[in-house]
C-alpha cells in the first residue's frame, strides 16, 4: 500500500465512532475541485509511509479508536487493500471504505471478504456527464455496478456528491438521485475552497443555501435519507 498520510483521530468521518484515516496515494480521476492534489498528482506525492509504522500506532490504540476510514486518492486501486484491510480488521478496528466506484471488482471482493463495515461513494455528476466533473475517460457501467454492490451489500454505506454551482446544476442532483434507486443514504456536499486540484476553482462556490433546501425537499420523496453537510 502507497500510504500518503494519516490522521491519527476523527470524531466525524465514521458515522457515531471514534476512527483514525489512513489516506492512500493515487487516483484516476481529475476532479477540478479536489482538497486532495497531493494524493492525486505524482509530482506531489511525499515518501509513502511505511506499513510498520502505521500498525504501530494502530496496535496503541486498540480499545481507543473504534474504527479506521481508509481514503485517498482513490484507494481501490491497490491490489493489495484486502489484506491491508484484514490487517486492520484482525485488531479489531471497524473499517469505513472512501471509493469513486471504479473498481466494482474490487468492492465485490471487499464485500465477499466482510473487509468493510462502511462504504462512503462519491457521486460525482450524472452518469452521463461524468468525464465533464472528473475529467478523464470513464467506464459509467462500473460506477452503476459499484453502486448496486454498495446498496445490495448488507452493510451500513451512504452516496454523496460534492456540489459546484459551475459544475451542477438543480436538475443534475435530480438526475444523481434517480440512479441512486432505493439507496438509503444520499449526502449533499458543500464546497468549501481551501485546496484544489486546479487552482482556478479556489474562487468557485457551492450552491447557495436556498438551493440545497429546495434540493431537500424535492428529494426526500424519491430518497429514504438526503442531507446537507
Amino acid at each position: 500500500m502507497k500510504i500518503g498520510a494519516i490522521q491519527k483521530f476523527s470524531m466525524i468521518d465514521y458515522p457515531g465512532k471514534l476512527s483514525a484515516i489512513i489516506f492512500t496515494q493515487q487516483c484516476n480521476f481529475r476532479c477540478p475541485y479536489c482538497h486532495n492534489p497531493e494524493l492525486v498528482k505524482k509530482e506531489l506525492f511525499t515518501k509513502p509511509l511505511a506499513e510498520e509504522e502505521i500498525f504501530k500506532f494502530l496496535k496503541s490504540r486498540i480499545n481507543k479508536l473504534d474504527a479506521v476510514c481508509i481514503t485517498g486518492g482513490e484507494p481501490t486501486l491497490h491490489p493489495d487493500l484486502p489484506r491491508f484491510i484484514s490487517q486492520i480488521k484482525e485488531l479489531g478496528f471497524l473499517v469505513k471504505l472512501d471509493t469513486n466506484g471504479t473498481n466494482p471488482a474490487m468492492v465485490k471482493l471487499l464485500i465477499e471478504k466482510n473487509l468493510v463495515d462502511y462504504f462512503a461513494m462519491d457521486i460525482k455528476a450524472p452518469l452521463d456527464e461524468y468525464k465533464k466533473v472528473v475529467r478523464t475517460e470513464i467506464n459509467v457501467e462500473a460506477i452503476k455496478k459499484s453502486i448496486d454492490l454498495i446498496t445490495n451489500s448488507n452493510r451500513d454505506y451512504e452516496f454523496r456528491t460534492t456540489l459546484i454551482s459551475t459544475l451542477h446544476s438543480e436538475e443534475d442532483v435530480r438526475k444523481i438521485a434517480k440512479s441512486l434507486g432505493k439507496a438509503k443514504k444520499y449526502y449533499l456536499q458543500k464546497f468549501v475552497p481551501t485546496k484544489t486540484l486546479d487552482e482556478s476553482y479556489l474562487k468557485e462556490t457551492t450552491l447557495s443555501d436556498d438551493i440545497f433546501l429546495k434540493l431537500i425537499d424535492t428529494l426526500e420523496s424519491e430518497i429514504e435519507l438526503v442531507d446537507i453537510r
